[in-house]
């Protein structure tokens, strides 16, 4: 007998009947052929997020890597544990991903708690709170950069920590040379949960523009 919630055992059974029973084949292919995604995506942990469920994709498809308010730390090689930097090094050295994707959205938990931390330092064992503390450059970025008036403070901080993940993201030796290289884009999003609407970063504007989904034939 299973000692998985009832909900989990209850969705494998139509994912098996439904899904699996239609992609058999290419689950069969995947696990002999091994995983080939093109786009790695760096989301957030929210449960109302999913990207695989934002772009409707199938098994193979993204190589996904999720935390606390899809941070993407600076590149800092040590002796520590890094569960980010390690997902980034298989998806960009060993799968060679030619896009990278970082996916923010509306009414970000971990943003929000940045916010409220205010300048209280985080105490020993906080992990939550040392992690978001890898917003306060987005935080100051935000400060110089002007933000559009019409945004409110927690929208406008969740854009700019996708901005800043992005220029961390540029710190790894082997981003940078493959995005040099022209063999690696990067690229921003922030997802709207309210409303399902999603944008994308112009890196020419520096705004993120909505994302006008091509009409079926």
């Amino acid at each position: 007998m299973s000692n998985l919630p009832a909900r989990l055992v209850e969705g494998y059974a139509a994912f098996k009947e439904g899904r699996l029973a239609v992609e058999r084949e290419r689950y069969r292919h995947l696990a002999e052929a091994g995983q080939t995604p093109e786009i790695m995506v760096v989301s957030c942990c929210d449960s109302r997020c999913a990207p695989e469920t934002i772009f409707d994709v199938g098994p193979g498809e993204l190589f996904v890597h999720r935390n606390v308010a899809n941070l993407v730390p600076p590149y800092a090689p040590d002796t520590l544990h890094h569960g980010t930097s390690a997902a980034l090094e298989f998806a960009v050295t060993a799968l060679e991903v030619p896009h990278l994707v970082v996916l923010g959205h509306g009414r970000c938990g971990g943003v929000k708690a940045f916010m409220a931390s205010g300048t209280n330092p985080p105490t020993p064992g906080d992990f939550i709170g040392h992690w978001i503390t890898l917003i306060e450059p987005a935080r100051q970025r935000l400060a110089c950069d002007n933000p559009d008036p019409a945004l409110d403070p927690l929208t406008a901080l969740e854009r700019a920590n996708v901005i800043q993940s992005l220029a961390n993201l540029r710190t790894f030796p082997w981003v940078a040379e493959r995005e040099a290289a022209g063999r690696l884009q990067l690229h921003g999003a922030w997802f709207d949960i309210s409303s399902g609407e999603l944008t994308a970063l112009d890196p020419a504007s520096g705004r993120f523009l909505p994302v006008a989904p091509a009409k079926a034939a």
